[in-house]
C-alpha cells in the first residue's frame, strides 16, 4: 500500500486527483478517502493542506458521481416495495429546496464512507446537481481536519484494525446494513405520521 502512496506521490496533486478518483468509483473494498489524503501529506508534508483537501474533494466527487450512475443500472433488480420508498424519500427531499444539498453535505462533512450514500442516491436516480455542490463542500471542510489532525488521528485507527482488509470489509459490511435498513423503512409513514414502520425487507429481485 505505501508503495502505491508513493508512486502517485511523484506526480504530486494530479497523482492524488486520479488515486481519489479510483477509490470513490468503487463500491466496495476501499479505504475511506480521509486515509488515503492523509496518507499521501504523511509522505509529503510540503503540500499545502487546504489544497489538498480541495484536489482530493473533487477526485472524491468525481468518483462518487460515476458510482452513483453504476449504482443506477441495479435500480431493476430492486424489490418493488423498496423501490416505492426510495422514489417516496426521493421526491420529499425534491420538495425540499436544499434537500440533497443539505443531506450531502451533512454526510461529506463527516469521516463516514459515502459509498452506500451514492449507491443509494443511484437507486433513486437523484439527479439534483445539489449532491455534488454539497458533498464537495463538506469533504473540503472534513478533508482539512483530517489532514490537519492525521497523526492524531490515523495511528490510532491502523491500530483498532491492525488487519486492515478487516477493516475494509467491517465498514463495508455495516454500510451494506445501513442501505438495506434505509430501503426497508417506510417512508411514507415516516414522512406523514411521523412514525417508524418497516416493510419487507426483501431488496433483491432474484
Amino acid at each position: 500500500m505505501i508503495d502505491i502512496f508513493e508512486f502517485f506521490s511523484e506526480y504530486s496533486y494530479f497523482g492524488i486527483f486520479l488515486v481519489l478518483i479510483g477509490v470513490n468509483t468503487a463500491p466496495i473494498l476501499m479505504p475511506p478517502s480521509w486515509i488515503v489524503l492523509t496518507s499521501f501529506y504523511l509522505i509529503d508534508p510540503s503540500l499545502n493542506v487546504i489544497f489538498l483537501a480541495m484536489v482530493g474533494a473533487t477526485g472524491a466527487t468525481i468518483g462518487r458521481f460515476f458510482l452513483k450512475k453504476i449504482s443506477g443500472i441495479f435500480r431493476k433488480f430492486v424489490g418493488d416495495e423498496q423501490k416505492s420508498n426510495l422514489d417516496i424519500i426521493g421526491n420529499y427531499l425534491n420538495q425540499k429546496k436544499f434537500g440533497y444539498l443539505i443531506a450531502s453535505f451533512l454526510f461529506g462533512a463527516t469521516p463516514l464512507p459515502s459509498n452506500m450514500l451514492f449507491i443509494t442516491y443511484g437507486l433513486m436516480r437523484a439527479k439534483s446537481i445539489g449532491i455534488y455542490f454539497g458533498f464537495w463542500f463538506g469533504r473540503t471542510l472534513s478533508y482539512i481536519v483530517m489532514i490537519y489532525f492525521g497523526n492524531a488521528v490515523l495511528q490510532p485507527f491502523l491500530e483498532i484494525f491492525e488487519d486492515r482488509l478487516t477493516g475494509i470489509l467491517l465498514i463495508d459490511g455495516v454500510g451494506v446494513g445501513v442501505i438495506i435498513l434505509f430501503a426497508s423503512i417506510n417512508w411514507t409513514v415516516l414522512i406523514t405520521q411521523r412514525k417508524i414502520k418497516f416493510v419487507k425487507p426483501k431488496v433483491w429481485r432474484i
